[in-house]
């Protein structure tokens, strides 16, 4: 049979999408699978029509945000791997078959991503070459963006127990911040086939989010604080360098749209780095 799959999909006012995610896990190929559906506070019909399915249905007595969800997602489930699905994505049938088996023949890997389908609309959409999706160790490129997609992945329940979970004072970007933890510490397999269907090109996505630069930086402080003292002098420079250069752009951005509080914000971000570091920098320096 497998170990069980814990397939977790986080949700928030997404009733008139949510059966195509949860059907596309029912029709996986592996079927040793526990859903559990964390919707958080939905104002819609989420409620009524999850009775239809046969998940596990948690709901969350107000809006927390993704990483909350998720996380009480991963409370709930029992299953040895774990997989995520945004309630706008769907699995295409072998994506969990595919990768438990990856798994169980490469037990030197935590976790393991597939490729994936973009689509805008009714448009698909063809990813840049520095979309690709990241393989084995990747701190230089998960310092840029994300290349490990959330719905994407298949993950070993002792990944968390080793890194923790996901980071719920980030309201947004709170995956970039995880992946930046895993970079650091384990490589990340890949099964170079399109398992996924990405959806995008809807108000109601995180991602359309102004400033998600803010939370950037606030990660990559938070991992040069955290780790400083486990990180070689070239991994340093290669945190501090992005936090600097996204540091710049949201500077641009802020100064561009008169948001007063996002640059006093992010004086306090870089004013908090400085002191947990004992450190007073040059006047000169982005704080």
């Amino acid at each position: 049979m497998g170990p069980l799959v814990s397939v977790i999909i986080p949700t928030f006012n997404r009733a008139y999408i949510l059966p195509k995610a949860i059907e596309s896990v029912i029709k996986q190929t592996y079927k040793n699978l526990e859903i559990i559906v964390v919707d958080d506070c939905s104002r819609d019909s989420t409620s009524q029509i999850i009775t239809r399915f046969p998940v596990k249905y948690v709901k969350l007595p107000q809006n927390f945000g993704p990483s909350r969800a998720r996380n009480r997602g991963i409370y709930h489930a029992r299953g040895e791997f774990l997989a995520f699905l945004d309630s706008d994505d769907q699995f295409l049938p072998k994506k969990i078959e595919k990768q438990v088996k990856f798994l169980l023949n490469n037990p030197q890997f935590l976790l393991v991503q597939t490729d994936e389908v973009w689509f805008k609309g009714d448009k698909r959409l063809n990813p840049k070459k520095y979309h690709a999706k990241a393989k084995g160790f990747f701190l230089d490129r998960a310092v840029k963006l994300c290349v490990v997609s959330i719905s994407t992945v298949l993950v070993r329940r002792e990944l968390f127990k080793s890194l923790g979970l996901f980071d719920e004072s980030f309201p947004v970007c709170e995956d970039y911040e995880f992946w930046l933890r895993v970079a650091l510490n384990y490589p990340v397999g890949l099964i170079e086939e399109p398992l996924v269907v990405k959806f995008g090109g809807r108000e109601d996505q995180l991602s359309n989010t102004k400033g998600l630069d803010f939370y950037r930086v606030k990660a990559l402080l938070k991992i040069l604080s955290n780790y400083n003292h486990q990180l070689s002098a070239e991994k340093r420079l290669l945190l501090f360098a992005e936090a600097k250069r996204k540091s710049e752009i949201f500077l641009s951005g802020a100064k561009k749209h008169c948001n007063i509080k996002g640059l006093f914000e992010l004086k306090r971000l870089w004013d908090s780095f400085w002191a947990s570091m004992n450190y007073l920098p040059p006047l000169k320096d982005v704080n």
